[in-house]
Protein backbone atom coordinates (compact mmCIF):
# COMPACT_ATOMS: atom_id res chain seq x y z
CA UNK A 1 0.00 0.00 0.00
CA UNK A 2 1.43 3.47 -1.17
CA UNK A 3 -0.09 6.29 1.04
CA UNK A 4 -0.35 8.87 -1.56
CA UNK A 5 -3.02 6.31 -2.79
CA UNK A 6 -4.39 5.25 0.06
CA UNK A 7 -7.80 6.41 2.30
CA UNK A 8 -7.23 6.24 6.13
CA UNK A 9 -10.69 4.18 6.77
CA UNK A 10 -9.11 1.35 3.96
CA UNK A 11 -6.54 1.27 5.04
CA UNK A 12 -7.31 0.50 7.95
CA UNK A 13 -8.92 -2.80 7.29
CA UNK A 14 -5.43 -4.53 6.37
CA UNK A 15 -3.49 -2.51 9.54
CA UNK A 16 -2.29 -5.30 12.01
CA UNK A 17 -4.34 -4.09 14.81
CA UNK A 18 -7.51 -5.01 12.66
CA UNK A 19 -6.42 -8.55 11.87
CA UNK A 20 -5.33 -9.52 14.77
CA UNK A 21 -8.73 -8.41 15.94
CA UNK A 22 -10.56 -10.38 13.64
CA UNK A 23 -8.28 -13.18 14.66
CA UNK A 24 -9.12 -12.98 18.60
CA UNK A 25 -12.72 -12.92 17.56
CA UNK A 26 -12.57 -16.23 15.67
CA UNK A 27 -10.92 -18.13 18.23
CA UNK A 28 -12.84 -16.67 20.90
CA UNK A 29 -16.18 -17.64 18.92
CA UNK A 30 -15.12 -21.24 18.95
CA UNK A 31 -14.45 -21.25 22.58
CA UNK A 32 -17.76 -20.54 22.60
CA UNK A 33 -19.06 -22.71 20.80
CA UNK A 34 -17.07 -25.55 22.31
CA UNK A 35 -18.24 -24.80 25.29
CA UNK A 36 -21.83 -25.00 24.66
CA UNK A 37 -20.94 -28.74 23.43
CA UNK A 38 -19.16 -29.30 26.27
CA UNK A 39 -15.58 -30.11 24.52
CA UNK A 40 -14.07 -27.78 26.66
CA UNK A 41 -15.06 -25.57 29.99
CA UNK A 42 -17.30 -22.52 30.13
CA UNK A 43 -15.04 -20.98 32.63
CA UNK A 44 -12.13 -21.26 30.03
CA UNK A 45 -14.48 -19.72 27.08
CA UNK A 46 -15.25 -16.83 29.32
CA UNK A 47 -11.43 -16.14 30.42
CA UNK A 48 -10.29 -16.23 26.48
CA UNK A 49 -12.75 -12.61 26.40
CA UNK A 50 -12.23 -11.63 30.10
CA UNK A 51 -8.41 -11.67 29.55
CA UNK A 52 -7.94 -11.33 25.44
CA UNK A 53 -10.21 -8.96 24.54
CA UNK A 54 -7.88 -6.51 24.58
CA UNK A 55 -6.83 -4.02 22.21
CA UNK A 56 -4.18 -5.07 19.76
CA UNK A 57 -1.45 -2.20 20.79
CA UNK A 58 1.73 -1.42 19.49
CA UNK A 59 2.93 -3.24 22.07
CA UNK A 60 0.84 -6.15 21.85
CA UNK A 61 1.77 -6.08 17.95
CA UNK A 62 5.78 -5.88 18.43
CA UNK A 63 5.71 -9.17 21.01
CA UNK A 64 3.72 -11.38 18.13
CA UNK A 65 6.07 -10.39 15.59
CA UNK A 66 9.36 -11.40 18.16
CA UNK A 67 7.63 -14.46 18.64
CA UNK A 68 6.97 -14.68 15.39
CA UNK A 69 10.59 -14.27 14.54
CA UNK A 70 11.47 -17.24 16.44
CA UNK A 71 8.34 -19.57 15.38
CA UNK A 72 8.92 -18.65 11.88
CA UNK A 73 4.72 -19.27 12.05
CA UNK A 74 2.32 -16.28 12.31
CA UNK A 75 -0.90 -18.33 13.97
CA UNK A 76 1.35 -19.80 16.69
CA UNK A 77 2.97 -16.53 17.45
CA UNK A 78 -0.51 -15.00 18.11
CA UNK A 79 -1.87 -17.49 20.05
CA UNK A 80 1.18 -17.68 22.19
CA UNK A 81 1.20 -13.96 22.69
CA UNK A 82 -2.68 -14.45 23.55
CA UNK A 83 -1.84 -17.20 25.87
CA UNK A 84 0.02 -14.57 28.12
CA UNK A 85 -2.79 -13.04 28.65
CA UNK A 86 -5.45 -15.65 28.86
CA UNK A 87 -2.99 -17.78 31.15
CA UNK A 88 -3.86 -21.34 31.71
CA UNK A 89 -6.90 -21.53 29.80
CA UNK A 90 -5.13 -20.55 26.96
CA UNK A 91 -4.96 -24.60 26.35
CA UNK A 92 -8.28 -25.02 25.32
CA UNK A 93 -7.72 -22.05 22.27
CA UNK A 94 -7.24 -23.57 19.01
CA UNK A 95 -9.12 -26.76 20.05
CA UNK A 96 -9.53 -29.22 16.77
CA UNK A 97 -8.77 -25.80 14.77
CA UNK A 98 -5.99 -25.46 11.80
CA UNK A 99 -3.93 -21.64 11.09
CA UNK A 100 -6.34 -22.32 7.97
CA UNK A 101 -9.24 -21.61 9.52
CA UNK A 102 -8.20 -18.33 11.14
CA UNK A 103 -6.28 -17.28 8.39
CA UNK A 104 -8.96 -17.46 5.41
CA UNK A 105 -11.67 -17.14 7.45
CA UNK A 106 -10.06 -13.64 8.41
CA UNK A 107 -9.36 -12.83 5.02
CA UNK A 108 -13.04 -13.52 3.94
CA UNK A 109 -14.03 -11.20 7.02
CA UNK A 110 -11.46 -8.10 5.50
CA UNK A 111 -12.86 -8.85 2.51
CA UNK A 112 -16.25 -8.26 3.12
CA UNK A 113 -15.68 -4.74 5.17
CA UNK A 114 -13.37 -3.84 2.31
CA UNK A 115 -16.27 -4.53 -0.04
CA UNK A 116 -18.33 -2.42 2.07
CA UNK A 117 -16.17 0.39 1.62
CA UNK A 118 -15.80 -0.13 -2.35
CA UNK A 119 -19.62 0.00 -3.07
CA UNK A 120 -20.09 2.99 -0.49
CA UNK A 121 -17.43 4.59 -2.97
CA UNK A 122 -19.07 3.31 -6.41
CA UNK A 123 -22.72 4.91 -4.70
CA UNK A 124 -20.84 8.19 -4.45
CA UNK A 125 -19.54 7.56 -7.64
CA UNK A 126 -23.07 7.12 -9.31
CA UNK A 127 -24.58 9.60 -7.19
CA UNK A 128 -22.22 12.13 -9.15
CA UNK A 129 -22.64 10.23 -12.76
CA UNK A 130 -26.27 10.50 -12.56
CA UNK A 131 -26.34 14.64 -11.39
CA UNK A 132 -24.14 15.69 -14.42
CA UNK A 133 -26.09 13.11 -16.11
CA UNK A 134 -29.58 14.95 -15.67
CA UNK A 135 -27.47 18.22 -15.77
CA UNK A 136 -26.40 17.82 -19.31
CA UNK A 137 -29.29 15.48 -20.34
CA UNK A 138 -29.82 17.29 -23.53
CA UNK A 139 -26.72 19.34 -23.99
CA UNK A 140 -25.62 18.22 -27.73
CA UNK A 141 -22.22 17.16 -28.74
CA UNK A 142 -20.79 14.84 -31.70
CA UNK A 143 -20.60 11.25 -31.13
CA UNK A 144 -17.27 10.07 -32.45
CA UNK A 145 -16.62 6.36 -33.17
CA UNK A 146 -12.52 5.37 -34.61
CA UNK A 147 -12.43 8.80 -33.02
CA UNK A 148 -13.93 10.61 -35.96
CA UNK A 149 -17.11 12.39 -35.88
CA UNK A 150 -20.11 10.18 -36.08
CA UNK A 151 -23.53 11.42 -35.22
CA UNK A 152 -24.86 13.84 -32.59
CA UNK A 153 -25.35 12.56 -28.82
CA UNK A 154 -25.76 14.44 -25.46
CA UNK A 155 -23.46 14.79 -22.97
CA UNK A 156 -25.97 13.41 -20.60
CA UNK A 157 -26.46 10.51 -22.58
CA UNK A 158 -22.62 9.90 -22.40
CA UNK A 159 -22.22 10.39 -18.57
CA UNK A 160 -25.53 8.03 -18.53
CA UNK A 161 -23.76 4.76 -20.44
CA UNK A 162 -20.71 5.16 -17.80
CA UNK A 163 -23.40 5.08 -14.77
CA UNK A 164 -24.66 2.05 -16.28
CA UNK A 165 -21.11 0.49 -16.49
CA UNK A 166 -20.66 1.26 -13.00
CA UNK A 167 -24.18 -0.08 -11.76
CA UNK A 168 -23.38 -3.24 -13.19
CA UNK A 169 -19.90 -2.85 -11.55
CA UNK A 170 -21.58 -2.43 -8.53
CA UNK A 171 -23.75 -5.40 -8.93
CA UNK A 172 -21.30 -7.49 -9.81
CA UNK A 173 -19.27 -6.77 -6.26
CA UNK A 174 -22.28 -6.79 -4.43
CA UNK A 175 -22.49 -10.58 -5.84
CA UNK A 176 -18.83 -10.90 -5.13
CA UNK A 177 -18.98 -9.89 -1.43
CA UNK A 178 -21.85 -12.18 -0.69
CA UNK A 179 -20.36 -15.18 -2.43
CA UNK A 180 -16.84 -14.45 -0.35
CA UNK A 181 -18.64 -14.01 2.27
CA UNK A 182 -17.58 -17.97 4.18
CA UNK A 183 -16.07 -19.22 7.37
CA UNK A 184 -13.89 -22.34 7.51
CA UNK A 185 -13.27 -23.72 10.83
CA UNK A 186 -13.38 -27.28 9.80
CA UNK A 187 -10.03 -28.50 10.96
CA UNK A 188 -7.22 -30.51 9.12
CA UNK A 189 -7.78 -31.35 5.66
CA UNK A 190 -11.45 -29.93 6.07
CA UNK A 191 -12.80 -33.07 7.53
CA UNK A 192 -14.04 -31.80 10.59
CA UNK A 193 -12.78 -35.01 12.32
CA UNK A 194 -11.23 -33.05 15.49
CA UNK A 195 -14.07 -30.26 15.59
CA UNK A 196 -18.10 -30.06 15.21
CA UNK A 197 -19.36 -28.47 12.19
CA UNK A 198 -21.30 -26.67 14.62
CA UNK A 199 -18.32 -24.80 15.82
CA UNK A 200 -18.60 -23.46 12.22
CA UNK A 201 -21.73 -22.27 12.24
CA UNK A 202 -21.84 -20.49 15.42
CA UNK A 203 -18.32 -18.73 14.62
CA UNK A 204 -19.43 -18.08 10.77
CA UNK A 205 -22.87 -16.66 12.56
CA UNK A 206 -21.00 -14.29 14.72
CA UNK A 207 -19.06 -12.95 11.59
CA UNK A 208 -21.81 -12.32 9.30
CA UNK A 209 -20.24 -15.33 6.95
CA UNK A 210 -21.97 -18.50 5.22
CA UNK A 211 -20.27 -21.83 6.00
CA UNK A 212 -17.77 -22.94 3.49
CA UNK A 213 -19.92 -25.87 2.02
CA UNK A 214 -16.88 -27.95 1.38
CA UNK A 215 -13.40 -26.20 2.84
CA UNK A 216 -10.78 -29.10 2.07
CA UNK A 217 -8.78 -27.03 4.44
CA UNK A 218 -8.50 -23.63 2.59
CA UNK A 219 -11.27 -21.94 1.17
CA UNK A 220 -12.07 -22.39 -2.41
CA UNK A 221 -9.71 -20.05 -4.40
CA UNK A 222 -12.46 -19.56 -7.30
CA UNK A 223 -14.51 -17.56 -4.68
CA UNK A 224 -11.50 -15.43 -4.18
CA UNK A 225 -10.17 -15.16 -8.31
CA UNK A 226 -14.11 -13.93 -8.60
CA UNK A 227 -13.95 -10.77 -6.00
CA UNK A 228 -10.77 -9.63 -7.22
CA UNK A 229 -12.13 -9.90 -10.99
CA UNK A 230 -15.28 -7.93 -10.33
CA UNK A 231 -12.76 -5.25 -9.01
CA UNK A 232 -10.64 -5.54 -12.00
CA UNK A 233 -13.57 -4.77 -14.13
CA UNK A 234 -14.60 -1.85 -12.22
CA UNK A 235 -11.25 -0.32 -12.71
CA UNK A 236 -11.54 -1.08 -16.57
CA UNK A 237 -14.84 1.43 -16.01
CA UNK A 238 -12.97 4.12 -14.24
CA UNK A 239 -10.39 3.60 -17.44
CA UNK A 240 -13.15 4.24 -19.45
CA UNK A 241 -14.30 7.35 -18.10
CA UNK A 242 -10.87 8.71 -17.54
CA UNK A 243 -10.43 8.08 -20.92
CA UNK A 244 -12.70 9.72 -22.27
CA UNK A 245 -12.29 13.02 -20.09
CA UNK A 246 -8.51 12.85 -20.97
CA UNK A 247 -9.80 12.91 -24.76
CA UNK A 248 -12.49 15.89 -24.02
CA UNK A 249 -10.26 18.18 -22.81
CA UNK A 250 -7.29 18.21 -25.63
CA UNK A 251 -6.58 21.43 -26.67
CA UNK A 252 -8.06 21.18 -30.39
CA UNK A 253 -11.54 20.18 -28.12
CA UNK A 254 -11.74 21.35 -24.90
CA UNK A 255 -15.26 20.00 -24.57
CA UNK A 256 -14.39 19.76 -20.43
CA UNK A 257 -11.55 19.47 -18.37
CA UNK A 258 -10.91 18.72 -15.07
CA UNK A 259 -11.26 21.64 -11.97
CA UNK A 260 -8.26 23.30 -12.18
CA UNK A 261 -7.96 25.33 -8.59
CA UNK A 262 -6.61 28.58 -7.65
CA UNK A 263 -3.30 28.27 -7.27
CA UNK A 264 -2.73 24.78 -8.77
CA UNK A 265 0.15 24.61 -11.44
CA UNK A 266 0.02 22.22 -14.66
CA UNK A 267 3.64 22.32 -15.35
CA UNK A 268 6.96 23.44 -13.86
CA UNK A 269 8.28 24.90 -17.38
CA UNK A 270 5.01 25.94 -18.87
CA UNK A 271 3.28 28.33 -17.12
CA UNK A 272 0.01 28.10 -19.84
CA UNK A 273 -0.60 24.14 -18.90
CA UNK A 274 -3.67 22.74 -17.70
CA UNK A 275 -2.80 18.95 -17.61
CA UNK A 276 -5.50 16.21 -17.25
CA UNK A 277 -3.31 15.03 -14.13
CA UNK A 278 -6.27 13.11 -12.17
CA UNK A 279 -7.26 11.42 -14.73
CA UNK A 280 -4.09 10.26 -16.26
CA UNK A 281 -3.52 9.03 -12.21
CA UNK A 282 -6.77 7.27 -12.65
CA UNK A 283 -5.49 5.45 -15.65
CA UNK A 284 -2.90 4.27 -13.94
CA UNK A 285 -4.45 2.84 -10.80
CA UNK A 286 -7.00 1.09 -13.21
CA UNK A 287 -3.97 -0.82 -14.74
CA UNK A 288 -2.81 -2.25 -11.07
CA UNK A 289 -5.88 -3.02 -10.02
CA UNK A 290 -6.86 -5.02 -13.44
CA UNK A 291 -3.25 -6.64 -12.81
CA UNK A 292 -4.07 -8.30 -9.08
CA UNK A 293 -6.86 -10.06 -10.82
CA UNK A 294 -4.30 -12.62 -13.03
CA UNK A 295 -2.74 -13.68 -10.05
CA UNK A 296 -5.90 -14.43 -7.95
CA UNK A 297 -7.31 -16.61 -10.89
CA UNK A 298 -3.66 -18.41 -11.18
CA UNK A 299 -4.66 -18.89 -7.43
CA UNK A 300 -7.20 -21.18 -8.42
CA UNK A 301 -4.98 -24.27 -8.54
CA UNK A 302 -3.93 -25.49 -5.51
CA UNK A 303 -2.17 -28.92 -4.55
CA UNK A 304 -4.89 -31.66 -2.70
CA UNK A 305 -6.21 -30.29 -0.01
CA UNK A 306 -4.50 -27.49 0.89
CA UNK A 307 -0.43 -25.70 -0.19
CA UNK A 308 0.25 -22.26 0.50
CA UNK A 309 1.34 -20.62 -2.75
CA UNK A 310 -1.65 -18.52 -3.01
CA UNK A 311 -0.58 -17.07 0.58
CA UNK A 312 2.22 -14.32 -0.25
CA UNK A 313 -0.14 -13.47 -3.30
CA UNK A 314 -3.25 -12.42 -1.39
CA UNK A 315 -0.89 -10.85 1.35
CA UNK A 316 -0.21 -8.23 -1.64
CA UNK A 317 -3.34 -8.07 -3.58
CA UNK A 318 -6.25 -7.90 -0.78
CA UNK A 319 -4.37 -4.43 0.89
CA UNK A 320 -3.55 -3.59 -2.60
CA UNK A 321 -6.23 -3.78 -4.97
CA UNK A 322 -9.10 -2.85 -2.31
CA UNK A 323 -6.75 0.24 -1.17
CA UNK A 324 -5.77 1.26 -4.66
CA UNK A 325 -9.78 0.68 -6.11
CA UNK A 326 -11.36 2.73 -3.09
CA UNK A 327 -8.74 5.21 -3.84
CA UNK A 328 -9.78 5.47 -7.23
CA UNK A 329 -13.30 5.52 -6.97
CA UNK A 330 -13.57 8.75 -4.90
CA UNK A 331 -10.90 10.60 -6.69
CA UNK A 332 -13.21 9.38 -10.07
CA UNK A 333 -15.69 11.05 -7.88
CA UNK A 334 -14.78 14.43 -7.10
CA UNK A 335 -13.55 14.80 -10.13
CA UNK A 336 -16.93 14.17 -11.75
CA UNK A 337 -18.46 16.50 -9.12
CA UNK A 338 -16.17 19.66 -10.36
CA UNK A 339 -16.01 18.31 -13.80
CA UNK A 340 -16.11 21.72 -16.12
CA UNK A 341 -18.08 21.25 -19.43
CA UNK A 342 -18.35 23.78 -22.13
CA UNK A 343 -21.61 23.49 -24.02
CA UNK A 344 -20.37 26.09 -26.70
CA UNK A 345 -17.45 24.22 -27.15
CA UNK A 346 -19.51 21.37 -27.99
CA UNK A 347 -21.50 23.29 -30.27
CA UNK A 348 -18.55 24.64 -31.65
CA UNK A 349 -17.00 20.93 -32.78
CA UNK A 350 -20.65 19.99 -33.97
CA UNK A 351 -20.70 23.06 -36.67
CA UNK A 352 -17.38 22.23 -37.63
CA UNK A 353 -17.61 19.94 -40.26
CA UNK A 354 -20.33 21.95 -42.01
CA UNK A 355 -23.37 19.44 -41.23
CA UNK A 356 -21.27 16.76 -41.80
CA UNK A 357 -22.95 14.45 -39.38
CA UNK A 358 -26.28 14.47 -40.98
CA UNK A 359 -24.83 12.22 -43.45
CA UNK A 360 -27.34 9.29 -42.76
CA UNK A 361 -30.67 11.40 -42.50
CA UNK A 362 -30.03 12.33 -46.05
CA UNK A 363 -29.29 8.71 -47.22
CA UNK A 364 -32.21 7.58 -45.73
CA UNK A 365 -34.26 10.23 -46.98
CA UNK A 366 -33.28 9.63 -50.42
CA UNK A 367 -34.17 6.16 -50.10
CA UNK A 368 -37.76 7.06 -48.59
CA UNK A 369 -37.40 8.54 -51.83
CA UNK A 370 -37.22 5.96 -54.58
CA UNK A 371 -33.67 5.96 -54.86
CA UNK A 372 -31.44 3.18 -54.40
CA UNK A 373 -29.50 2.55 -51.42
CA UNK A 374 -26.40 2.21 -53.59
CA UNK A 375 -27.31 5.46 -55.58
CA UNK A 376 -28.20 7.38 -52.27
CA UNK A 377 -24.92 6.51 -50.69
CA UNK A 378 -22.95 7.30 -53.77
CA UNK A 379 -24.97 10.63 -53.89
CA UNK A 380 -24.06 11.51 -50.48
CA UNK A 381 -20.81 10.42 -50.27
CA UNK A 382 -20.05 12.45 -53.37
CA UNK A 383 -21.30 15.64 -51.57
CA UNK A 384 -19.68 15.10 -48.23
CA UNK A 385 -16.21 14.18 -49.76
CA UNK A 386 -16.32 17.96 -51.41
CA UNK A 387 -17.69 19.44 -48.41
CA UNK A 388 -14.47 17.73 -46.00
CA UNK A 389 -11.98 18.50 -48.59
CA UNK A 390 -13.04 22.12 -49.08
CA UNK A 391 -15.04 23.22 -46.06
CA UNK A 392 -18.31 24.33 -47.79
CA UNK A 393 -21.65 23.52 -46.38
CA UNK A 394 -22.62 20.17 -46.38
CA UNK A 395 -26.45 21.36 -46.97
CA UNK A 396 -25.35 24.07 -49.88
CA UNK A 397 -23.95 21.75 -51.65
CA UNK A 398 -26.18 19.16 -51.73
CA UNK A 399 -29.45 21.66 -52.29
CA UNK A 400 -27.04 22.43 -55.39
CA UNK A 401 -26.92 18.88 -56.53
CA UNK A 402 -30.09 17.94 -58.73
CA UNK A 403 -29.48 14.66 -58.25
CA UNK A 404 -30.39 14.82 -54.29
CA UNK A 405 -32.32 18.27 -54.55
CA UNK A 406 -34.72 16.79 -57.45
CA UNK A 407 -35.97 13.99 -55.22
CA UNK A 408 -36.22 16.06 -52.06
CA UNK A 409 -36.21 19.65 -52.31
CA UNK A 410 -34.76 22.15 -50.26
CA UNK A 411 -37.36 22.57 -47.49
CA UNK A 412 -36.83 18.96 -46.82
CA UNK A 413 -33.21 18.96 -47.01
CA UNK A 414 -32.95 21.75 -44.64
CA UNK A 415 -35.38 19.74 -42.11
CA UNK A 416 -32.80 16.86 -42.53
CA UNK A 417 -30.17 19.27 -40.06
CA UNK A 418 -32.21 19.66 -37.20
CA UNK A 419 -30.27 18.99 -34.24
CA UNK A 420 -33.42 17.91 -32.50
CA UNK A 421 -34.23 14.99 -34.62
CA UNK A 422 -31.09 13.17 -32.90
CA UNK A 423 -32.17 14.17 -29.01
CA UNK A 424 -35.71 12.51 -29.80
CA UNK A 425 -35.24 9.39 -27.92
CA UNK A 426 -33.10 10.85 -24.72
CA UNK A 427 -35.84 10.97 -22.38
CA UNK A 428 -36.24 6.76 -23.41
CA UNK A 429 -32.94 6.64 -22.89
CA UNK A 430 -32.84 8.14 -19.56
CA UNK A 431 -35.57 5.83 -18.39
CA UNK A 432 -33.88 2.80 -19.00
CA UNK A 433 -30.83 3.68 -17.26
CA UNK A 434 -32.37 5.42 -14.54
CA UNK A 435 -35.52 4.34 -13.95
CA UNK A 436 -39.19 6.31 -14.75
CA UNK A 437 -38.13 9.21 -13.10
CA UNK A 438 -34.95 9.38 -14.58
Amino acid sequence: MIPRYSRPEMAAIWEPANKFRIWFEIEAHACDALAELGVIPKQAAAAVWAQGDKPYTAERIARIEAIEAETKHDVIAFLTELAEHVGEPARFVHQGMTSSDVLDTCLNVQLTQAADLLLAGLDRLLAALRARAEEHKLTACIGRSHAIHAEPTTFGVKLAGHYAAFARGRARLEAARAEIATCAISGAVGTFANIDPRVEEHVAAKLGLAPEPVSTQVIPRDRHAAFFAALAVVAGSIENLSVEIRHLQRTELREAEEFFSKGQKGSSAMPHKRNPVLTENLTGLARMVRAYALPALENVALWHERDISHSSVERMIGPDSTVTLDFALHRLAGVVEKLVVYPERMQATLDALGGLHNSQRVLLALTQAGVSREDAYRLVQRNAMESWSTGQSFQALLKADPEVAGPLGDEAIDGLFDIGYHMKHVETIFARVFGAAG
